[in-house]
């Protein structure tokens, strides 16, 4: 599970049949090796620009989704309540 920052979101008019209806965030990994790394995570909590939030990454991501066939790296689980400092 990675922290990050919510900088912007990712519009896409086409994707495949099983990403519909996921919306999707880029984030900017907080500490660790992979700080300052961005990514796109499908947002499955409403989350907005500017929070820090949780990010589940590999098989977990797809877990989250509840389905194992969706081509799914990252998503964002959770919304981070205070100001972390890493």
């Amino acid at each position: 599970m990675l922290a990050a920052k919510v900088i912007d979101n990712i519009w896409s008019t086409r994707k495949a049949d099983s990403l519909k209806g996921l919306k999707f965030m880029l984030v900017e990994v907080l500490g660790g090796t992979d700080a300052g790394r961005i990514i796109i995570a499908a947002d499955t909590i409403g989350a907005g620009i500017g929070e820090q939030v949780l990010v589940c990454t590999g098989s977990s991501a797809r877990k989250m989704l509840n389905q194992d066939d969706v081509p799914i790296d990252a998503v964002i689980v959770g919304i981070i309540d205070e100001d972390c400092t890493f």
